[in-house]
Order: structure tokens, then sequence, then C-alpha cells
């Protein structure tokens, strides 16, 4: 419950339907049955524009049509309803679909690195960590200034990244303008997509869901499937490279566009993850 509302109580209200059923998933979040058949996903959450955030950017990828996202079906400031995504079996043919369905959302672009959806606030979230958005039009810059550094600063100052493994992150931002590869145009990103995020539909399609959205550089949504691994990632790569080739040397780039994650990663769950992003500075830094 949020504010005393459970979420079954919030479906009702959000979409005017009679509740005959709710079963909880984690936390804040439940699946909840309408009178009309339709089974639906309630999620809470109480901080500030959290739900907000998430509907914007479920709205802008729909709007892009390309990528398949749950349609939401309410929302307020602390709850979000959103279609249920009845899941099966991966399979490659949706790997491949899925992959070229992801170029064509990049291919719909933004307005600048770090622009927030239509009526999305600046300060979002990638999970449960903060994410603000300001735009920007130089990617190495923005991705150093707005990405990396905050959360690199915010990992030291916890003790969980020691001074001399900050060292290597911070000569990866220096150098980032020579490491960043042929410069791009801002893409429309999902930006939270890993593995737990992309959902095998028992109708051959993927969908995506929780959403960190914003204007960024495509090799960063591949990255973070790259980062815990995804069924059929070659062949979503297959996808995506027939319908929109990749620069050369992308895949010498991937602990670049990994690094932001990473320390995301490290400022949330702690110690266990430093390793790992240091790992991924030096990659860049010899890529």
């Amino acid at each position: 419950m949020i504010d005393g509302e459970s979420a079954g109580g919030a479906a009702a209200r959000l979409t005017g339907g009679v509740v005959t059923g709710e079963r909880p998933l984690s936390g804040t979040v439940a699946e909840v049955a309408l009178g009309d058949g339709q089974l639906v996903v309630v999620k809470g959450d109480d901080a500030p524009g959290a739900v907000a955030a998430e509907a914007a950017g479920l709205r802008w990828l729909t709007q892009a049509g390309a990528v398949r996202v749950p349609a939401v079906r309410g929302v307020d400031e602390r709850w979000l309803v959103t279609d249920l995504v009845r899941t099966g079996p991966a399979s490659v043919r949706a790997a491949v679909r899925f992959g070229r369905d992801l170029a064509a959302l990049h291919a719909s672009g933004a307005p600048a690195f770090g622009a927030p959806p239509p009526g999305g606030p600046a300060d979002a979230y990638i999970g449960l960590a903060p994410m603000r958005n300001v735009p920007a039009d130089d990617w190495p810059n923005w991705y150093a200034g707005q990405r990396v550094l905050p959360y690199l600063r915010r990992a030291v100052d916890a003790g969980t990244l020691r001074p001399a493994e900050a060292s290597v992150v911070e000569a990866v931002c220096e150098r980032l303008p020579q490491l960043a590869g042929p410069a791009e145009p801002p893409a429309r990103l999902h930006g939270d997509l890993w593995n737990g995020n992309v959902l095998w539909g028992a109708d051959g399609h993927v969908r995506l869901i929780d959403p960190a959205a914003h204007g960024g550089h495509r090799e960063t949504d591949l990255a973070m499937l790259h980062l815990f691994g995804c069924p059929h990632l070659s062949d979503i790569l297959a996808g995506y490279q027939e319908a929109a080739p990749l620069a050369p040397g992308w895949a010498d780039r991937v602990g670049l566009h990994q690094l932001f994650p990473l320390l995301v990663h490290v400022v949330l769950f702690g110690r266990g993850y430093a390793e790992r992003a240091v790992a991924a500075a030096r990659e860049a830094l010899s890529g």
C-alpha cells in the first residue's frame, strides 16, 4: 500500500474498472484482474516523479511505432497501471525482429542527448537510482558530466570505489572525445535495457518494460543488453545490423557504454560491482 491505498484500489480508481482479483508480485507491484477480463500490472512508487517519468517514457517509445511496450491504462503521482504482458519462450525469429525494431526506435531520434520524453520530468530514475536528464548537443561531454562522473563521485564518497580505481574511470572521461567513435545524432533510448526489462511475448513479439527513456547514444542500449546477457543476443544484433549497421569499432566501445549502469550498481548495491566497473573502464581505454 501507498498512503493507505492498495494496488487494486489504485487500479479501480485509475481505470474505472471493477477489480475482481489481485496478486502481489514484488514490493508495491501487483497483478490485478479487472471485470472485463483484462489483466493489468499496477506499480506504486512514492519517489517524486518516478511513475510520471516511466509513463512518459512508455508513451514516447510507443509514439516511435517501433518496439512494443505495455499500454498505459492509468497514472497519477504515485501509481502506474499498464497492460500485463503474457510471456512465452524466446525465439530466434522474435530476436531478429526485435533487433530491427530496436534499430527503428533509435532512428526515431530525440531532440538532444539527455532530452527527457515529452511531459517527463528532468529528474527521473534508472531502476531505484535518480537520473537527471539535462539536454546537451555533445555526447562525450554529456555522458561524462551527466552520467558517469556523478555516480563516480557518489561511489568514492561512500567508500565503495577506491580513489585509485576512480582515477581509471576519470581517465576514460578525459579521453571520451577520442574513445566515443564517430559522432551520431541523439537516439531515442529505452535507457535501462537489461534482460529483465525484455519480455518475450506469448504472441512471438518482444515487449519492453520499465524504461529510463531519454535521448542518448544508440550503442548504450546495446551495451546494456550485453551487461547481464540476453537470450538470442547474437540474433538481436544481427537484426539490428541488418536494419541500421553500427559504426566500425562498436564492439570495442561496449565497456565504455556500460560504465554508467555499472556505476549505478556500485552506488546501489555496493562493492561487488566495483571491480567490474573498473574493468569496463580499462577495456574502454584499451579499445
